[in-house]
């Protein structure tokens, strides 16, 4: 016998429980952090153009690619490294967990979140650009550090951006940001906002492209790391202002 909540569910609508949080996060002031979240989704593109074409057929920010991936391997198909995309996986969730940790209990300001998140993920990124400068990318052993480093790194990312709660920034996932914009009956600025995400990863990816053809193989990760840093400081400078109060 099913206990009676007082909410009923409908086929075909949302739980009003869902809605309501929705139009909350959407109503709420974010301050600078949209523009914020733009970088990291940035940041996103390049660090996956690095790894795809760097370290193999594996994403160290797109989880659902890896899954798919790891069928691929286990089916023996495709050349796909199984190693690869276990660690990536494994690595972003323990990344993601880390994050999402940290960022609750005592729930901090978010431009400071935002900030010492953004410092520590550059950190990694950085640490990873000097091993592929030094040690290359052709060891496997190696490749499979870099995986994991920028894993850890973008899961923590992901789980820093759903702690912040800015409407169609997730970073790392376009999937339903994609969904919404042509399926849901929206306003022009919504359906604006959710194209800027889409178009951020899509140039993180093409400028990532381009330095690993023209400039280095660590080029993506280093104007990612300086991405990173600028975000850190451009959050942390918004908390010192009177009126981040609004949006903390």
């Amino acid at each position: 016998m099913k206990e009676a909540t007082g909410v009923v569910d409908v086929p075909g609508r949302s739980r009003p429980d869902r809605r309501h949080n929705e139009r909350v996060d959407a109503a709420r002031p974010h301050g600078p952090l949209p523009v914020l979240l733009i970088g990291l989704t940035v940041v996103t593109g390049l660090v996956d153009a690095f790894s795809y074409l760097s370290l193999g057929r594996v994403f160290v920010a797109n989880m659902t690619g890896n899954v798919v991936f790891l069928g691929f391997g286990l089916a023996g198909v495709g050349g796909i490294e199984i190693a690869a995309s276990l660690v990536a996986i494994l690595a972003f969730a323990l990344g993601a967990a880390i994050g999402g940790r940290w960022a609750v209990d005592p729930a901090p300001h978010r431009g400071r979140l935002l900030a010492t998140a953004a410092t520590l993920q550059a950190g990694l990124v950085i640490v990873s650009a000097i091993v592929a400068e030094i040690a290359g990318v052709k060891s496997l052993s190696v490749r499979l550090i870099l995986i994991a480093l920028l894993a850890v790194a973008m899961g923590g990312q992901n789980a820093v951006a759903r702690r912040l709660a800015v409407p169609d920034r997730t970073t790392t996932v376009l999937t339903l940001t994609v969904t919404g914009l042509v399926a849901d009956a929206t306003s022009w600025s919504v359906r604006l906002r959710r194209l800027v995400a889409v178009a951020a990863m899509l140039g993180g990816a093409l400028v990532g492209g381009a330095l690993l053809r023209w400039v280095s193989v660590a080029a993506p990760l280093w104007l990612a790391a300086a991405v990173l840093v600028s975000c850190a400081v451009a959050a942390h400078g918004a908390t010192k202002r009177p009126q981040s109060q609004a949006w903390q």
